[in-house]
């Protein structure tokens, strides 16, 4: 059978779609390994993978209140590239994924002769549209790194988003672009009809400017609705810092696939995978965008246009906060819209076509 590299980087959102389809090659029977930053080897190894960290790279932490500056470096730091070559010269292998955001490495991967897929974990649309031709995107093309280029000459860009819901996917694409549906985490079931509405609360694990403010806020508006709320804060914000009404819980992590069979709403920031999972569940959302620079708006429009979800600004006030959830947790055609993308999330496994590609792939001579 095959042996696979993944090639990834502490990002957050990024890791969950690797673990997946990496998971459901192992169970075909290829052999796995990743490659990334030392912080991720607890998360990677949990789940049963080898891993080896960057020897090279710079410091890097998704959790830290990073600016531009540290951004643009660790995107265009040579280190993991250098690391690439070395790892696979010690013990070669048949196919390497490396993270579309990843530009060293893949660039690397280019140089070396390495077969290798990029796996995008979000919209196609984004990366083309707004990551390419925003400020990392253009310094990393002033450094020799050219996004486009590099992805179009990987033999395949698996895209880990539904189609439908990917404003690309309404236009001709190049020929290596597939999209093979996101990767949820463990089993996904319509959410349960409860009596008492719960609600769960997700800002990202990651650090962003006025999130304290932003997850206050949404406890004041659940304050005084007849629901139950359960917030995860992420590493970015510690609960200790948060003022929590009695209908509500607030915890640094919860596990969202165990949560969301029992809520009935979900209020995010319109991250890839909290969206999808949500979805997923058959539940609507109140998405608030934290960056404007990511994909989250994008994400949340896509998710909105469909009817599934209210957008809000990220410093929107309690009362309009409290007005849109109180409209979802209502019945009406945004539950119908959420019911109708959760069952195609759920028709269409994204960890086995990204799998079934990538085993193709490596089984083929090149």
């Amino acid at each position: 059978m095959a042996r696979i590299l993944f090639v990834t980087w502490d990002g957050g959102g990024n890791l969950p779609p690797a673990l997946g389809i990496a998971a459901e090659l192992t169970r075909r029977g290829d052999t796995v390994r990743f490659l990334g930053h030392p912080q991720q080897r607890r998360r990677i190894e949990g789940e049963g993978f080898r891993f080896e960290p960057y020897a090279s790279a710079r410091p890097w932490s998704a959790t830290a209140r990073n600016t531009p500056a540290s951004f643009l470096a660790m995107f265009t730091d040579a280190g993991p590239g250098r690391d690439l070559a070395a790892a696979v010269a010690r013990e070669p292998v048949d196919l390497a994924v490396i993270d579309c955001l990843s530009l060293p490495a893949l660039r690397a991967a280019q140089e070396t002769g390495l077969r290798h897929v990029v796996l995008a974990h979000t919209f196609y649309e984004y990366l083309v549209k707004r990551w390419c031709r925003g400020p990392v995107g253009l310094v990393a093309a002033a450094k020799g790194y050219r996004p486009m280029r590099l992805w179009s000459s990987a033999e395949a860009v698996l895209v880990t988003a539904l189609e439908e819901l990917d404003p690309a996917g309404r236009r001709p694409r190049p020929r290596n672009v597939h999209h093979t549906g996101p990767v949820l985490a463990g089993p996904t079931v319509p959410a349960a009809a409860s009596e008492r509405q719960r609600v769960l609360v997700s800002l990202s694990t990651i650090h962003y400017p006025a999130q304290a403010r932003a997850l206050q806020a949404i406890l004041d508006a659940v304050a005084d609705l007849p629901v139950h709320a359960v917030m995860a804060t992420g590493h970015a914000v510690e609960p200790s810092a948060l003022r929590p009404p009695p209908n509500a819980e607030v915890h640094p992590y919860v596990p969202h696939a165990e949560v969301m069979p029992g809520v009935s709403l979900v209020v995010g920031h319109g991250g890839h995978g909290t969206t999808m999972q949500a979805l997923a569940h058959d539940l609507p959302l109140v998405v608030m965008p934290m960056h404007p620079m990511l994909d989250q708006p994008m994400i949340a429009k896509a998710v909105e246009q469909q009817g599934a979800a209210r957008v809000v600004r990220r410093n929107a006030s309690p009362e309009r906060i409290r007005a849109a959830i109180s409209d979802l947790l209502a019945s009406g055609p945004h539950r119908q819209a959420a019911v109708r993308l959760g069952t195609r999330l759920r028709a269409e496994p994204g960890d086995a076509a990204a799998a079934e590609r990538i085993g193709t792939l490596a089984a083929t001579p090149a």
